[in-house]
This record gives C-alpha cells, sequence and structure tokens, in this order.
C-alpha cells in the first residue's frame, strides 16, 4: 500500500472549482473558429461545428451561423460553377471560377478564423441570413 499523504496536491487552474476536471474543449472560441475555418469546403462542416458548439455560448451560436451561412453561399457558388461547367464551350472557365471562390472563401475564412480566436465577431462582406 502506498500512502497518499506524500502525494503532492495537483495544480490549480485547471479544475473547476467543484473538483471535476475541466472538459476537453475549454476554449468556448474553439467552435465558431472550426466553423469559420472550414468555410471553403461548403456548409456541412460548419454546421456541425455550429450544431455541437450553439450551446456553448451566445457568441459561438451566432458566429456558427454566420459560418454556416456563408458555407451555403460558397456551396451555391460551387453548383453554379457545375452548371456552367456543363455547357461546352464556356465549362473551361468554371475551372477558373471554381478556384476563385475556393481563394476568395479561404481569404475570409482565415479572417474570419482569427477573429473568432479573439472573442471577436466577424461578417463576411458577402452573406445571406439563410440560417437564423
Amino acid at each position: 500500500m502506498t500512502d497518499d499523504s506524500t502525494m503532492p496536491p495537483p495544480p490549480p487552474g485547471n479544475q473547476p472549482p467543484s473538483g471535476q476536471p475541466a472538459p476537453a474543449n475549454s476554449n468556448p472560441n474553439l467552435m465558431p473558429a472550426l466553423a469559420h475555418l472550414t468555410t471553403p469546403l461548403g456548409f456541412l462542416l460548419p454546421l456541425i461545428f455550429w450544431l455541437v458548439g450553439k450551446d456553448q455560448s451566445p457568441f459561438a451560436d451566432s458566429e456558427g451561423k454566420n459560418a454556416t451561412n456563408f458555407g451555403i453561399v460558397v456551396t451555391i457558388g460551387y453548383v453554379v460553377s457545375a452548371v456552367i461547367g456543363l455547357v461546352p464551350i464556356i465549362g473551361l472557365i468554371a475551372i477558373l471560377i471554381n478556384i476563385a471562390i475556393f481563394i476568395g472563401a479561404l481569404i475570409f475564412a482565415i479572417q474570419a478564423f482569427q477573429a473568432a480566436q479573439k472573442g471577436q465577431p466577424y461578417r463576411y462582406p458577402f452573406n445571406l441570413e439563410l440560417v437564423k
């Protein structure tokens, strides 16, 4: 048998006052930041991150909705580009449109990710309010 009285107490600060261990996701800005970061891939991942994190805080809820809405805009852009790609003569322009959409969404996603990490709200330059 070992004597537990010789063991040093756990360091304070990582545990809540109730004595229970801190949750794995102790950063309240993580879910909205990840939702913003995944917008260039469409709306599905931002939607998942919003649904997982919306009950954490009002900030996570509003930023998750914002990211999901922008993900829907990006997805609409990809669908329009795919339809343009079906036209025989101008279909090659669809590749350039897809690249432009992805690069633009990536730039906005990085800016939104950085703002969300700091706890600041971010508004995309153009967005639809489909999810309220």
